[in-house]
């Protein structure tokens, strides 16, 4: 019977089951891209930057390999995609557009992306912007 490593003593205690992952969150926060995004007159014709966070919850569990979970650079990827569609009126559509992108991965059950346009209330605010969250389904 192995000792108790703390006490030396025999270790007669049950032994506790093992943690099982349920869920696994994939992550990326403060990706930054320049896209065509805006409504209004002053915002056509140009880029302005984002900075986009994005939180996946992926069914996977024991990851051992990069294949056994969801790649965070298939986010960069699909954000940069996205922004080389063409211009975008509204931060809501962008967020839409890139967590519908996460979903290609079947292993993925729900998107929370955040997008940020910094310049949008320059100088009076860091930031304007939007949060969505999508379920699969």
């Amino acid at each position: 019977m192995a000792a108790h490593p703390l006490t030396n003593a025999p270790n007669t205690a049950p032994q506790p089951t093992p943690a099982r992952v349920i869920v696994t969150k994939v992550f990326v926060r403060g990706l930054k891209v320049d896209a065509w995004i805006g409504v209004y007159d002053h915002e056509h014709g140009r880029q302005q930057p984002l900075v986009i966070d994005v939180e996946l919850d992926v069914a996977a569990s024991h990851c051992e390999a990069l294949g056994d979970t969801v790649n965070y650079e298939t986010i960069l990827q699909a954000a940069q995609a996205i922004a080389a569609e063409g211009h975008i009126d509204l931060v809501e559509t962008f967020a839409e557009r890139l967590a519908q992108a996460s979903f290609a991965d079947s292993r993925v059950t729900r998107a929370r992306v955040r997008v940020e346009k910094p310049l949008a209330l320059a100088p009076h605010a860091a930031a304007a912007g939007v949060e969505i969250t999508a379920v699969r389904g």
